[in-house]
C-alpha cells in the first residue's frame, strides 16, 4: 500500500449514540440509568484505530442536533479526521440501548428508522478523497437500503480506480435487514437469500473480507461454515478473516483448506467476559492498525485478539478500545492477565492514555475560595448573599482576557459550585477548562462537600469538570490524622476512576508546625502513589530548584503519563511568585499555575467593603491576570527545558 497517502483507513458506515445500561445482570426493562458513548460499528473502529496511531476518517452523517454533534465533536477528541462527517438536515442520529444482562446475553434496541448515516449521499465525498487513503473500510449495514448501497458502490469504484485496498466488515444484524422484531438486535442470523445477494455482489472487489462465523455463513450462503468459505473463495480472492470469539481467528488467503484451523490460525487471549459488545469492532481496529504498517498475519491475528479481550472485560465499546502504549504493554503480559480490568497496570495505562490533553501551559484563575470570602464578607455585614455575584465578577474578568486573546485556550478556571453554580454553568457551555471543589475548607483531615461518599454526587456533575480537592498534609502528621486523610483520598481517587472523572490533588504541607523542606513534598507524593492513588493533575506551592529536581523524579517514576503540575499561588505577592515561575519554568513537569487570591484578593476586600464598584472589580482582575499570564510568558520565553517524559 502507498505510504505517500495522507490516510491510512477511511470507515465508511454506523456512526451512532450508544446509551449503556450501567446496572449489570439486570433486564434492560428494569434499567435505571444509561452511559453515554459514541459507537456503530464504524464509529468504534474509526477511534479505535486513531488510538492506536492509525491515520482514520469517518465517512458517514449525522443529524443536526445534540447527539450528532456528540458523535462529531467525540470522534474528533479521539483523533479521527471528521472532514467528511456530514450533517443530514431532516434525520436524526442514531441511537442504540444496550444493556448487560450477564456474559452471554446482552439485549439491545436499535434506533435507526430513517437515521442520518443511512441518509449518506455519493455527493457527501469524491474520488479524490477515497484516494487519499490507503484503505477504506465498509460496513456491511451499509448495504441494506438501496441509498446507502448506491454510495458504497461508489465508494468502492473510486477506490479500485484510485489504488485504495477495500475492506468489508460483514457488519450482520438481522433487525437492521428487517428481519426481526425491533426488539431482537440481540439475534445474530437468520437466513436471507436476498441479503446473501447483497453481500456476493460486492465479493469480486474486495480485498478483505472479515466476519464471525455467522456473518460468514450469510456471506456464503450456507450455513456450513466451510462451505460458506469456500462459496465466498469461488467469487472473491479477498483474504478473509474469520473471527472465531475466545478460540482467536483465522486467516485464509488462497483455497480454503478441509477444516477451519487450516488457514493462518492464532489463538485468541483467554479472559473472563464482561461485555462481548464491541469486541469485533475492537478486533478489526487492532488488526488494521497491524496490517496498515505491513504486519504478519500472525501479528495482525495477535493485535486483533489482544484488542477484543481487552474490550469484552470492559462496559461500552468505544470507550473500552486500548490506546497503543496500552497494547503494547498488554501483549507482552496478556497470557497472565485473566481479568484485564482487575489489573492495576492495564486499568492505569487505559485511564491515563485515554484521557483528553488541555493545550499547556494551562493559565487558571482559580476562585473556589469559599472560606475566605466568607470570612471577608462577615467582617463588613452580616450573610454570605452578596459572595456568589463577586464570582459572576471575576468569571467577567476571565472572560475579557479571553476575549482580546481571541481563545480561551490554554486558560482556565477553578469554581466551587456553592457560590459558582452559574459561573460553572455558564463557562461549560464555552467550553473551559474547568476545576471544581469537593473538600470542605479548612478540613483536616479532609471532609468532603456534600458528602463523605463522592460517588452519588460526582455522577451527576458534567463530566469535563475535574475534581479538585485540597489535602492538608504533612509526612510527619500524627497516624491517625495521616490514615483518615489517605483512605479518604484513595476513595475519592477510586470514585473519580470508576466514574472517569479526573482528579486535580493539591497538596499543602506548609501550614503545619513541622519542618518542610527539600524532600517534603516529593515524600507525600510517593506516599501517595504507594497507595494507588495517581491524580491527572498536581497542584502544588513554589518549590526550590532541588525540589522540583525531587517531584519531577517521582512523577516520571510512579506515573509517566500525568498532565503535570499547577503551581498555586496562596495570596503570594507578584514579585514571589514571579520568582517561583522563573524556578519552575525549567521543569517540563511544572504545565502552568492556578492562582487565586493573588490575583482577586485586593478588589474583593475594596468591593465588599463598598470601596470600588463592579466595573472597577472586573478591570482589576482582568489586568491582574494578564499580569499573572505574562509572568509566566516571561519566565519560559528563554527557557531550554530538560527533557519530559516520552510519554507527555
Amino acid at each position: 500500500m502507498a505510504r505517500t497517502k495522507t490516510l491510512d483507513v477511511i470507515c465508511l458506515g454506523r456512526a451512532a449514540v450508544d446509551l449503556y445500561g450501567d446496572q449489570v445482570g439486570g433486564r434492560l426493562e428494569d434499567m435505571q440509568s444509561f452511559s453515554k458513548y459514541l459507537g456503530g460499528s464504524s464509529g468504534n473502529l474509526a477511534a479505535g484505530l486513531a488510538r492506536l496511531g492509525t491515520k482514520s476518517s469517518m465517512l458517514t452523517r449525522v443529524g443536526n442536533e445534540q447527539m450528532g454533534r456528540f458523535v462529531r465533536e467525540a470522534l474528533a477528541a479521539e483523533g479521527v479526521d471528521v472532514s467528511h462527517v456530514a450533517t443530514d438536515p431532516t434525520r436524526l442520529t442514531a441511537l442504540v440501548i444496550l444493556g448487560i444482562a450477564d456474559r452471554n446475553s446482552f439485549p439491545h434496541i436499535f434506533y435507526r428508522e430513517n437515521c442520518a448515516d443511512l441518509g449518506i449521499e455519493i455527493s457527501d465525498f469524491d474520488e479524490e478523497y477515497i484516494g487519499s487513503s490507503r484503505a477504506l473500510a465498509i460496513t456491511g449495514t451499509h448495504l441494506s437500503t438501496e441509498q446507502s448501497y448506491a454510495v458504497v458502490r461508489a465508494a468502492i469504484s473510486y477506490a479500485k480506480n484510485q489504488d485504495t485496498k477495500i475492506i468489508l466488515d460483514i457488519d450482520y444484524r438481522p433487525v437492521l435487514w428487517g428481519l426481526t422484531a425491533a426488539g431482537g438486535g440481540e439475534e445474530r442470523y437468520i437466513e436471507s437469500t436476498s441479503v446473501t445477494g447483497k453481500y456476493q455482489s460486492l465479493l469480486g472487489d474486495l480485498d478483505m473480507l472479515v466476519g464471525t462465523e455467522e456473518e460468514i455463513n450469510i456471506a456464503g450462503g450456507c450455513t456450513d461454515t466451510l462451505t460458506s468459505l469456500r462459496a465466498i473463495r469461488d467469487i472473491s480472492s479477498a483474504t478473509i478473516v474469520l473471527k472465531r470469539g475466545p478460540l482467536g481467528c483465522s486467516i485464509y488467503e488462497g483455497a480454503i483448506p478441509d477444516d477451519l484451523d487450516g488457514g493462518i490460525t492464532v489463538n485468541g487471549v483467554q479472559v473472563e467476559v464482561l461485555n462481548t459488545l464491541g469486541a469485533g469492532d475492537a478486533f478489526l481496529s487492532g488488526f488494521l492498525s497491524a496490517w496498515i504498517n505491513g504486519a504478519s498475519w500472525q501479528d495482525c491475528a495477535a493485535s486483533g485478539n489482544a484488542c477484543g479481550a481487552l474490550v469484552v472485560s470492559r462496559h461500552g465499546c468505544t470507550p473500552a478500545m486500548p490506546t497503543r502504549i496500552e497494547l503494547d504493554d498488554y501483549l507482552q503480559r496478556a497470557e497472565s492477565i485473566p481479568r484485564p480490568d482487575k489489573d492495576a497496570r492495564t486499568s492505569y495505562l487505559h485511564n491515563a492514555s485515554t484521557r483528553s490533553r488541555p493545550a499547556t501551559p494551562l493559565m487558571v484563575l482559580a476562585f473556589d475560595h469559599r472560606r475566605q470570602l466568607e470570612e471577608l464578607h462577615v467582617s463588613v455585614e452580616p450573610g454570605t448573599d452578596r459572595i456568589a455575584e463577586f464570582k459572576a465578577l471575576v468569571c467577567r474578568a476571565a472572560e475579557l482576557v479571553a476575549d482580546e486573546r481571541g481563545s480561551n485556550e490554554n486558560l482556565g478556571m477553578i469554581v466551587d459550585e456553592r457560590y459558582g453554580a452559574s459561573v460553572l454553568a455558564r463557562m461549560t457551555k464555552k467550553q473551559w477548562w474547568l476545576g471544581r471543589p469537593v473538600e470542605v475548607p479548612a478540613s483536616k483531615p479532609v471532609e468532603f462537600d456534600p458528602q463523605s461518599n463522592m460517588g452519588l454526587p460526582l455522577l451527576k456533575w458534567p463530566k469535563s469538570h475535574v475534581v479538585k480537592c485540597l489535602v492538608f498534609y504533612h509526612p510527619e502528621d500524627d497516624i491517625e490524622t495521616r490514615l483518615a486523610q489517605e483512605e479518604r483520598v484513595q476513595q475519592l481517587h477510586s470514585d473519580c476512576v470508576t466514574l472517569g472523572r479526573e482528579l486535580l490533588l493539591e497538596i499543602i504541607s506548609s501550614n503545619s508546625d513541622r519542618p518542610v523542606t527539600d524532600s517534603t513534598i516529593s515524600n507525600v507524593l510517593r506516599r501517595f502513589y504507594n497507595l494507588g492513588v495517581l491524580p491527572s493533575w498536581w497542584k502544588l506551592g513554589s518549590q526550590s530548584d532541588a525540589s522540583w529536581q525531587e517531584i519531577s523524579g517521582v512523577i516520571e517514576r510512579y506515573d509517566p503519563l500525568c498532565h503535570g503540575v499547577l503551581m498555586l499561588g496562596l495570596d503570594a505577592p507578584e514579585a514571589e511568585l514571579k520568582e517561583s515561575f522563573r524556578v519552575a519554568a525549567n521543569y517540563p513537569i511544572c504545565k502552568g499555575f492556578a492562582v487565586g487570591r493573588s490575583i482577586f484578593g485586593s478588589s474583593a476586600r475594596l468591593w465588599f467593603s463598598g470601596e470600588c464598584d463592579d466595573d472597577t472589580v472586573i478591570s482589576q482582575v482582568a489586568e491582574n491576570y494578564r499580569t499573572m499570564i505574562q509572568l509566566w510568558q516571561e519566565s519560559t520565553a528563554d527557557i531550554k527545558p530538560r527533557s519530559a517524559s516520552k510519554y507527555r
